[in-house]
């Protein structure tokens, strides 16, 4: 059994409602972030949290959009992922903010943190270590490999594995050639998985009903990437 609550808070004059999930047996448990995709916090993410709940850990689904979410299309989607994408300042900001209300619940062990994400989420996953917040693990799940800041990479402080679809067309080989790069010259501790003939947002059930070339759902692909991510805890925790 599991707690599952909404959590509100605010973040770069948003006001945000993540969803917090706690196993329903003492603790403390290592807490687990979770960056939503692009399009906003859907149910899928939200039962992320208490999928991970039911593992032992404390997850928090946070939010990045508050109520600019749902878009009322692609365009305005892009337009805010890319004022993000360019001040990497406003996405720790949105991370740290996710992060403080984790840590806000008394179950986590402060000690044992990890922050994933999928998509864009990945992309605060990653900005969040740029800023040297004490995660044990930083995973990805078809996220965007390019930054502005690279070489603030050299804060990172825990392992990063990143999972990436090999025919993703938001995530083409030079790109996880810049990534590979970026993690050797800050000397972190990386790994990347690349998974043959899938697509982006790979993990996604719903994906293909985008009906968007280059997103496809692949449940093969979902459960490596899956087992990828546990077994780097069970590593790290």
């Amino acid at each position: 059994m599991v707690r599952v609550r909404q959590v509100t808070y605010e973040a770069d004059g948003q006001v945000l409602v993540g969803t917090l999930a706690v196993p329903d047996v003492p603790g403390p448990h290592p807490g687990v972030l979770i960056g939503h995709e692009g399009p906003g916090l859907d149910e899928i993410q939200r039962a992320r949290a208490a999928q991970l709940a039911e593992l032992g850990y404390v997850g928090f689904a946070l939010d990045y959009h508050g109520e600019l979410a749902p878009f009322p299309d692609r365009d305005a989607m892009m337009a805010r992922l890319g004022e993000l994408f360019a001040d990497p300042d406003r996405t720790r900001t949105l991370g740290l903010a996710g992060l403080q209300a984790l840590l806000d619940e008394p179950a986590v062990d402060q000690d044992r943190l990890a922050a994933i994400g999928y998509c864009f989420g990945a992309t605060v996953a990653l900005e969040l270590a740029r800023t040297g917040a004490d995660l044990k693990a930083i995973v990805g799940f078809h996220p965007g490999l390019t930054n502005v800041r690279p070489a603030d990479s050299a804060n990172i402080r825990g392992k990063v594995l990143m999972c990436v679809g090999a025919d993703d067309p938001m995530v083409p080989a030079t790109h996880r050639a810049t990534f590979e790069d970026e993690m050797r010259a800050a000397g972190v501790d990386w790994q990347l998985h690349v998974y043959g003939g899938v697509q982006h947002s790979f993990t996604h059930p719903w994906a293909s009903a985008a009906d968007l070339p280059g997103l496809a759902y692949d449940e093969t692909a979902a459960g490596r990437a899956w087992r990828a991510m546990l077994g780097l805890f069970d590593e790290v925790f």
